[in-house]
């Protein structure tokens, strides 16, 4: 039931501040959409702030989950970790209100604080074991550097006034992993590299 209520909870958070933003959700909207009394919320969760990294970090792990299940058991390492890679910088396509509140929360040097919360935990097990099947020499220091390039992936996506296109962006990764492009889920059939004209000498 603790853990039933508690999905209800960050569930419904994504879906709130996916519509309004994060400083148009109260946490009487969370409780109202989850079915629950206002009490629940501040019982489970420390607050607003830590409610919304905690639903932030389970939509990730249920993306990286759900793409790396729709491939085969005996896929190769590279396949998984470009399906990882590329599913959580789709996130900032698909979410790109919560993804931005989540990490405007973290960056801000008077509220933010990376919380490693159990649903961060397992997102980032996996994705040490996907390093580690990489080949890695050391999977829990690159899972720090990966995570770090995804946060910095997502943001260029999503700054306001700067945005950059996803493209650009997964072909660095995916050169940092030696990840042919064709792999995971292309944002476009080539990458940038080769679709620009040659220069005229």
């Amino acid at each position: 039931m603790r853990q039933r209520s508690r999905r209800r909870i960050m569930r419904a958070t994504v879906e709130l501040v996916d519509q309004r933003g994060y400083a148009g959700t109260t946490l009487t909207d969370i409780a109202e959409r989850a079915g629950l009394a206002r009490g629940l919320l501040s019982y489970y969760f420390d607050g607003k702030r830590l409610l919304m990294q905690s639903a932030t970090h389970r939509m990730m792990h249920q993306a990286l989950s759900s793409a790396l299940d729709e491939l085969a058991p005996d896929a190769a390492p590279e396949d998984r970790l470009a399906r990882a890679i590329d599913a959580v910088l789709s996130l900032a396509m698909e979410h790109p209100r919560v993804m931005r509140s989540h990490l405007a929360l973290i960056l801000d040097p008077d509220t933010g604080a990376f919380v490693q919360d159990p649903e961060q935990q397992r997102l980032g097990s996996i994705l040490q074991g996907l390093l580690r099947d990489w080949g890695a020499p050391d999977p829990s220091a690159e899972h720090a550097v990966l995570r770090s390039a995804l946060m910095g992936g997502c943001i260029g996506v999503l700054l306001p006034g700067a945005e950059l296109p996803l493209a650009p962006i997964r072909a660095d990764l995916f050169r940092r992993y030696d990840l042919p492009w064709h792999l995971g889920r292309p944002p476009q059939p080539l990458p940038p590299e080769r679709e620009r004209p040659p220069a005229r000498g």
